[in-house]
């Protein structure tokens, strides 16, 4: 719902943490709505290109000249370089809108200042920007992808988890617990506390992003690592779920069954 106040439009795609990727008259929709209010879009693409469906990345700037869009961009994800906190802000914006309203000339003013600047950090963005060859993005994208079919094809095996929807992009799966094929365990927080403490495996509990009973689980890690994470996470849901005791007429035809 957008009112007076409203002054932007925020998109995040490749989605996080869903892994949706939007197609291109989707994002056109999304710019003519936005023309139609009378606001800006800002897009979070920090996972640009990082897409394995069948929709391909599309920036938002090629709708542009319908309505004026803020890019953020980041090297933590695409370049594979976690924990380098540093991104940039590119404004397309070809009607001047947000130079006539000094929209841009007041986010270069509050860019500028910071009292920690990554130094170093900046001065290595040249030439990763530069001589980063497209051979090291196909490489990257094959073996996320590889991983992702791995984790989507191992969840199946453990039946209180379920991926609703396969993720086309980002590097993060949304899965979905059902509880009540577990015991001792009453929401995903305590699954995940639980799951820390006996098998030294870290998930995130799908509260901390609204979803609860929820995980969110990556795959982007070293294949090892994730072939030993995921044969952890389905000891640990054999160890807690729930006994059942075949009886009267189940039972019976069980004991036909081994019989025969």
């Amino acid at each position: 719902m957008s009112d007076e106040n409203t002054v932007a439009m925020v998109i995040i795609n490749p989605g996080n943490p869903s892994g949706s990727v939007y197609t291109y008259n989707h994002l056109n929709k999304i710019a003519e709505t936005a023309r139609k209010l009378g606001i800006v879009v800002i897009a979070d693409e920090v996972y640009g290109h990082l897409v394995y469906g069948s929709n391909p990345f599309v920036p938002m700037s090629l709708f542009a000249t319908i309505v004026p869009v803020i890019t953020l961009g980041s090297v933590s994800k695409r370049w594979m370089i976690p924990g380098w906190g540093l991104g940039w802000l590119v404004t397309c914006d070809p009607s001047g809108l947000l130079r006539k309203d000094k929209i841009a000339e007041s986010i270069n003013k509050l860019l500028v200042y910071s009292p920690f600047p990554p130094t170093l950090i900046q001065g290595a963005i040249p030439q990763i920007l530069e001589k980063t060859t497209q051979d090291f993005f196909s490489k990257t994208i094959n073996i996320l992808r590889k991983n992702l079919d791995i984790c989507h094809d191992k969840l199946k095996e453990i039946p209180c988890m379920m991926i609703p929807q396969k993720p086309e992009g980002a590097f993060f799966a949304m899965v979905k617990l059902n509880l009540l094929l577990l015991e001792d365990i009453e929401d995903d927080m305590e699954f995940c506390l639980k799951l820390a403490k006996e098998e030294s495996l870290i998930i995130l509990p799908g509260v901390t992003v609204g979803l609860k009973n929820w995980l969110r689980m990556t795959f982007a890690v070293e294949y090892s690592s994730l072939e030993d994470g995921l044969g952890r996470l389905k000891s640990f849901c054999q160890r807690h779920a729930k006994k059942y005791t075949l009886t009267g007429s189940t039972a019976v035809d069980q004991q036909i069954h081994v019989e025969h």
